[in-house]
This record gives structure tokens, sequence and C-alpha cells, in this order.
């Protein structure tokens, strides 16, 4: 395992979509469902170019000596019997879910020992993760949303609610305007999601949880009692794969290789869409703003993150994005990327993790580096800047934990200087 100069130009890989697991009928066989998932076929897309019509932001030329990244490997976090879905980092620990169910947490203390207690278990699948205070909120295979909280004395986790909350499900049962037909013959109330849900995020103030489905739709809850405002109802033609919030608008990508643009105007109660980008040709597996929401990352089975700008001098109703470029360079599906500062991390079914740095004219990017040893394509990604310290040395020290479906978390450190 090691980081090696990102200086080779991409090879390629079979399209496939997150979706696809969702066709094997015995939901408990996650494990061979996935690694299915990603298995390549090189003969059939190794002429094929990725995205040819999208310029690219990064050179193959190899970098200067001044910029090169320093990295130490750190640790494997071993205890998983099944692929990692989802990573999490609080002030204290790693939170980690699998899709056996099992949620797990670790100290973030690197010198403390890499052992970890089993907080949760006994429920479907986790396919999704996000924070809230004290709180975990995850997304599973049996549809439903699940909120934790930790007994740090005791080392576990309490589900203190399920989404949606009995008295959510018995306010919408009574009147028949409260149903959708989620297939022929079959009904259902708008509260429920109706299939695994791929996807959490919060909204900046907190306020709000935000969820996507495979079932099509997205949907947004109260954090104050978890009640259920509204559910956009067949956002997309597929499956959505990702969701990310900034502070006006909500992003989802979906399996129908389209990127929405949804945004809730003062005074309404309903979210509209207000664009879509399309330019991707295959799945998006992984959305990522940066800290000003200005900048769009979105990673696809094409293999390319496209990096999206807001238009300069747009008026407040111009909500869309136009493409400034791509990122090229990972050899399969893109499947998870997190963005710290000015510095992007991507993880691969190609088993890798590449670090991109924004340049200074904030129009070009740099790959520093390849981060490689997990032996199963990376699904999730969980970054944090060292101590909490910006920067160092001339430079920014990085944590980053790689999430595999080879069941293993692997944490590197990493130093990036100033360009």
């Amino acid at each position: 395992m090691g980081f090696f100069p990102c200086i080779r130009s991409c090879t390629l890989s079979k399209n496939h979509s997150l979706k696809n697991d969702n066709q094997n009928k015995d939901k408990d066989k996650d494990k061979d469902t996935d690694k299915d998932l990603f298995h390549s076929d090189t003969k059939s897309l190794s002429s094929q170019p990725s995205l040819p019509s999208v310029p690219s932001l990064t050179s193959h030329a190899q970098p200067p000596s001044s910029t090169t990244s320093n990295y130490h490997y750190i640790t494997t976090l071993k205890n998983h019997t099944s692929p990692i879905f989802a990573l999490a980092l609080t002030s204290k620990h790693v939170i980690s879910a699998s899709s056996d169910s099992q949620i797990r947490i670790w100290s973030r203390d690197t010198s403390s020992p890499t052992s970890s207690s089993l907080v949760a278990c006994g429920f479907t699948a986790v396919k999704s993760m996000v924070i809230h205070g004290e709180k975990i909120l995850t997304g599973h295979q049996d549809n439903k949303i699940r909120v934790w909280k930790l007994n740090e004395k005791q080392k576990v986790l309490a589900c203190v609610a399920t989404l949606p909350t009995f008295s959510d499900r018995l306010m919408k049962i009574v009147f028949a305007k409260n149903y959708v037909e989620i297939r022929r013959h079959r009904m259902c109330t708008w509260v429920h999601h109706v299939d695994v849900v791929s996807c959490l995020a919060l909204s900046k103030d907190g306020t709000m949880i935000y969820s996507g489905s495979w079932d099509r739709t997205f949907k947004v809850w109260r954090t104050s009692d978890y009640k259920c405002l509204e559910s956009v109802w067949n956002a997309h033609d597929d499956a959505i794969n990702a969701l990310v919030v900034s502070h006006d608008c909500v992003y989802t990508g979906s399996a129908d290789r389209k990127i929405k643009v949804w945004r809730r105007h003062n005074g309404e109660k309903k979210h509209k869409l207000v664009d879509t980008l399309e330019k991707h040709k295959s799945a998006v597996n992984a959305l990522a703003l940066s800290t000003d929401g200005s900048i769009l990352y979105s990673g696809a089975c094409d293999r390319s993150i496209i990096v999206w700008e807001k238009p300069r001098g747009g008026s407040d109703d111009a909500q869309h994005m136009v493409v400034a470029g791509a990122l090229r360079g990972h050899s399969k599906a893109i499947l998870c990327i997190n963005v710290v500062g000015d510095v992007v991390f991507s993880g691969s079914a190609d088993k890798t993790i590449r670090i991109w740095k924004r340049g200074i004219d904030g129009k070009s990017y740099l790959c520093l580096g390849i981060l490689e040893g997990h032996k199963g394509p990376i699904k999730c990604l969980a970054v944090a800047l060292e101590n909490g310290t910006s920067s160092s040395h001339g430079g920014t020290s990085y944590l980053v934990y790689g999430g595999s479906l080879d069941c293993d978390i692997k944490l590197w450190k990493l130093w990036v200087p100033f360009l």
C-alpha cells in the first residue's frame, strides 16, 4: 500500500449503476452483490475516451517537487465482516456502517488501539449516514431512516427514532390525498420511502434533513421532531444516488445520468426544479460542494469528476451551474467525493483514492497523488484536518479515512503544501 504521484493517463472500466444491487431479491446478500457491481470488463471499453467533449482541468505532466504531497500510512481498522458503505466523523470518534447492519465506533486518537466497539446491530444494511449534533442518522436498505444516540459510558447506540415516525404515519393514513401510487394497484402514504435510502444530508443551519432514495424521490424532515415536511415525488427517472445541500439549493444525482438543482424560495413550502445538469454519460454516484457552495463536483460511472461552477454575474434566479471541466485519472467508476478547503478527495471502484488541489487561479487542478492499499472499491471517505489545524510548516495536514468493499477502513496522514 502506498502513495504514488499522479502522472499516468486514465484507463477504462465497465459502466455500472449503483442501483443494480437492488435487483437482488435476497437483500441479505449485499456483499456478493456489490462485488459483482464493480466487476470490470476492459475489453468492451478499452478504446472509449471518458467524456471527450469536456476539457480536462488537470495535466498529466509530472508535478514539480515543491508541490509534492507527503503521506504516512497509519493503520487499517479491522472488525467489519461485510462491505463498508458509510463513514462519518465526530470530534472524538470515527463511525462506520456496513452492509450487514453493523455500526461501529472507533477512536480518532491515532495513538490508541485500533479495536472498535460494536454499538448497534440488528436492522438491515446501512447505506448512508450523517451526524447531527450528538445524534447519528442512518439510511437503510429496508427504506427507513433511523436516529441513534450514543451512550459514551457503555459505548452503545440507542435507536431513539425511526423515520417516518409513528405519529407521522398515523396522521397520514386517514386521508386519501396523502396516498401515492408506488406501482400498479399499490398505494403508500407520501411520507414513506419505498426503496433503499441511499443518501442523507443536513441543511446548513441543521434544522432540516434531506433523504434521497432509489425510489426516485427525495424528502425533507424537520430535525426538531423528525416530521416529514415534503416529498418530491419522481424527482428523477431512476434511482437517486447522491444528494448535497448548499445555503440556497439542493442537488440530486441519479442513475438517470442527470443532476437536478432544486430551490425553495422564501415563503414557499415546496422545492421547485430550477435546472437540470446533463453532461455525464452514465450513472451519477457522488456529489460534493465547495465550502462556499460555488463549485459542485460530480462523480459517475464514466470515470470522470465534472467540475461545475456558478456563472459570474448571474441573478438570484439563475441557480444553474456551468461545466468548468473534468478531473480525470481514475480507471473505474467514481463512488465518493469529499472536499476540504481547496483539496478534493475521490474514491473509486479502481481501489484508489486520488487527491486533487485547486490552483490559485481557481481554474486548474493538480493531482497531487494516489493512495493505494485497499483490495476492493472505495465506497466512502471521511477527511478531517489533523488536530483541527489548518496549516503547519508551509502546508496543511489531513487525516484521510477510506471505507471499502474489502471490509476494511484505512487511515492515512497527508500533508499538502501551499501552492
